[in-house]
């Protein structure tokens, strides 16, 4: 087979960056001799993330429809006229073998322009409840990875190969990391550890969340994680002072900071979900409210109807938080029955399987 030539396209979060980045280095070990282009949104935070991950990346001009009137949703139709130009002269130039899409606005347009020019094309669904980008392309998609049963309402059945979500590959083995997670963040190894992640940008309800409770939480005898997120770090970085917190913007090793969490809080975004089942560990869910469709909510309510977490929404923080983390924390029952249940929901041969798909693809 000659060097095969793929382009990836997914941004603006977290969520959609690290599965492509994942597909793509499973796609490499695979071929090493492949060629890989990224392609993602001007100003979104895949333009540095995908270079880190040693990958060369191209954005559009594009950007996502707000709910409410604004200049942004004037500019969209002549946003998305450029991006599809773009696409077209990216495609033409680099000639792809297959076209991968995990999904954000950017994907949209290049599987869009791809299809048109029959370029085997693949989206990877990372939500129980499909985004708009996916739900449009999926007609002329040639295969469609998704990480939940019962997605048939929003695809054509014959196309779509359950696989799970691509996850980072260290994940597979925290149990043993323990030891040197705890001296990776300076812990004390007789209490327990609470790891509180906001998402790949943080979150501004759970950190409000954490402020208010701080006194509480320092009450139940534990150590606390907190990753904050870039944009609120110097808000909460005074919290560093405090004994058992650390505050952090973004945790660079995901595979120690899981080792040594006894519980967590989380948003309930796609990729976050698919690391807590595959690590296992007892979780409240809290889903921000202010994502499209309200796919977290659906996220944390897949696991939730299987008791492998607990879901709290936002408007129940003030009321019902303490109460729930203290059962949680004091009941070591609760927490080894949550963590056998969500471990049941993990697929860890995702990245592989959607690789297999893409290769299938290759004339």
């Amino acid at each position: 087979m000659k060097n095969p030539r793929f382009i990836i396209s997914g941004g603006g979060t977290g969520g959609h960056i690290y599965p492509a980045v994942a597909i793509a280095n499973e796609l490499k070990s695979r071929f090493p001799e492949a060629v890989f282009l990224f392609v993602g949104a001007k100003d979104k935070m895949e333009m540095q993330k995908v270079p880190q991950a040693g990958y060369a990346i191209k954005g559009l001009w594009i950007s996502g429809i707000q709910r409410k009137l604004t200049i942004d949703n004037a500019m969209f139709p002549i946003k998305l006229g450029s991006s599809m130009f773009k696409s077209y002269k990216i495609l033409k130039g680099f000639k792809p073998d297959v076209v991968i899409g995990t999904g954000g606005f950017a994907s949209g347009a290049v599987l869009k322009v791809a299809s048109m020019l029959n370029i085997p094309t693949v989206i990877q669904e990372q939500n129980s409840y499909p985004g708009i980008t996916n739900k449009l392309l999926a007609k002329k998609a040639n295969a469609i990875c998704v990480a939940y049963e019962n997605l048939e309402r929003f695809f054509p059945k014959n196309k779509m190969i359950l696989t799970g979500n691509p996850v980072r590959q260290d994940l597979l083995a925290v149990e043993s990391k323990r030891e040197e997670g705890i001296a990776h963040f300076n812990l004390d190894k007789d209490k327990k550890t609470l790891l509180v992640l906001g998402g790949s940008l943080g979150s501004r309800r759970i950190n409000q969340l954490l402020e208010k409770e701080l006194f509480f939480l320092s009450s139940q005898n534990i150590q606390i994680i907190w990753q904050c997120g870039k944009l609120y770090f110097n808000d909460y970085m005074k919290y560093n002072e405090k004994e058992n917190v650390q505050v952090t913007a973004f945790i660079d090793r995901m595979d120690l900071v899981y080792a040594v969490a006894d519980v967590v809080i989380s948003r309930s975004g796609a990729s976050s979900v698919s690391e807590l089942c595959i690590v296992g560990k007892p979780t409240i869910f809290i889903p921000s409210p202010n994502v499209a469709e309200d796919h977290q909510t659906k996220n944390a309510k897949a696991i939730s109807v299987k008791n492998g977490a607990i879901l709290m929404r936002e408007k129940e923080l003030d009321t019902q938080f303490e109460n729930v983390f203290s059962d949680l924390i004091s009941n070591e029952s609760k927490q080894t029955e949550l963590s056998e249940n969500i471990k049941k929901l993990a697929m860890p041969n995702a990245t592989k399987q959607i690789a297999d798909a893409i290769v299938k693809l290759i004339k």
